[in-house]
């Protein structure tokens, strides 16, 4: 189960074979999920004691506070997530409650998240699906059809500065703020103003304590650490050599999970603050287990073992990954294009 290209599509998985694999690693442990709140929660709270103390001697002292905050933000964001999955706790009540708490420190609305993250996971790697919940991404055709306004907005919006540090900034201070169009009117858009209330509150208390400059300067520090860090590992957890795209007639879930999700071998500092989350490919395939269950599943079961990792030095790679390209299977970058234009001027010269 190598991630890499083919000129067909693979046969999908046996459902019941692979369900029963998953479903030995889905229980979660109250032991082990309240222990990860507290070495999480806990750090994270006490980063931000520890700033309030330091800027009274210099606000640079803080500013590496903020930065270590920030990848306590990311494992938190991990926590949040499960829970939005149901997998945090076997009660869905706790789950809620914690996921609130948490999706209020991460700047993230609870229940409409999980209802846009619920429409990633079930089209994933589906190219007629495309446009909730994942990175911006054109076929080759569409790109070369597109008009030069589109053309425009989506290099500007790929370009390494902007996906990386200005979006996730805009995206948890501004775009979480509002909800999706297509969101019901329901709990989805009262989590987000129930949100902004309380980050109103959070944000004017710590306004009060720091300052408008410092606390904008630890908290834009915070968030463009965790949320940098965040985009970065969904990017390449979906956007890698030999990643899975299908038209939706031949798009198979459990493919899609296996080959269009990575696993990400992270250095096992890394893999703790980013909570396992690198083994994606796992997660995809059954989002219920716990992050804490992942690396257990994975070195369990052939299915898994069997999925080529992307390393830490690998991933780099994804950086030249532009547009997908349906002929060739593969993402490819802007100089790709060139080729296909000659083939396309080869073929209608020839015609």
């Amino acid at each position: 189960m190598n991630h890499s290209n083919t000129d067909s599509p693979e046969p999908p998985l046996d459902n019941a074979a692979w369900k029963e694999i998953v479903a030995r690693y889905q229980t979660p442990s109250v032991a082990r999920s309240t222990w990860q709140i507290v070495n999480t929660l806990v750090p994270y709270l006490a980063l931000w004691y520890l700033m309030y103390l330091a800027v009274e001697v210099s606000v640079w002292l803080a500013v590496p506070l903020a930065v270590l905050a920030g990848g306590f933000l990311v494992r938190m964001f991990i926590i949040f997530h499960d829970c939005g999955h149901g997998a945090f706790f076997k009660s869905q009540r706790a789950n809620h409650f914690v996921g609130g708490i948490t999706g209020l420190l991460t700047w993230t609305p609870y229940y409409h998240w999980r209802w846009e993250h619920a429409l990633h996971h079930s089209s994933s790697g589906d190219l007629d699906r495309r446009g909730v919940g994942d990175i911006w991404t054109l076929t080759v055709q569409e790109y070369l059809e597109a008009s030069r306004w589109k053309k425009f907005s989506y290099r500007l919006a790929r370009n390494p500065f902007v996906l990386f540090v200005l979006a996730p900034l805009f995206l948890f201070g501004v775009w979480q703020r509002f909800p999706n169009a297509k969101a019901k009117a329901g709990r989805e858009r009262r989590s987000i103003y129930w949100t902004n209330l309380g980050l109103v509150v959070i944000c004017a208390g710590l306004i009060w304590l720091f300052g408008w400059k410092v606390f904008l300067l630890l908290q834009l520090t915070v968030m463009g650490v965790a949320g940098s860090a965040g985009v970065w590992m969904f990017y390449v957890q979906h956007q890698f050599e030999g990643v899975y795209w299908e038209r939706n007639e031949n798009w198979d879930y459990a493919t899609a999970a296996l080959q269009g999700s990575s696993f990400y071998k992270l250095p096992r500092i890394l893999q703790w603050f980013s909570g396992n989350i690198g083994f994606h490919h796992v997660h995809h395939l059954s989002p219920r287990i716990p992050n804490y269950n992942l690396e257990k599943c994975h070195r369990s079961e052939p299915l898994f073992q069997a999925v080529k990792p992307v390393t830490l030095l690998g991933s780099l790679k994804s950086f030249t990954f532009r547009l997908w390209d349906e002929k060739r299977r593969k993402l490819v970058g802007y100089a790709h294009l060139k080729t296909v234009r000659q083939e396309h001027a080869s073929g209608s010269a020839r015609g």
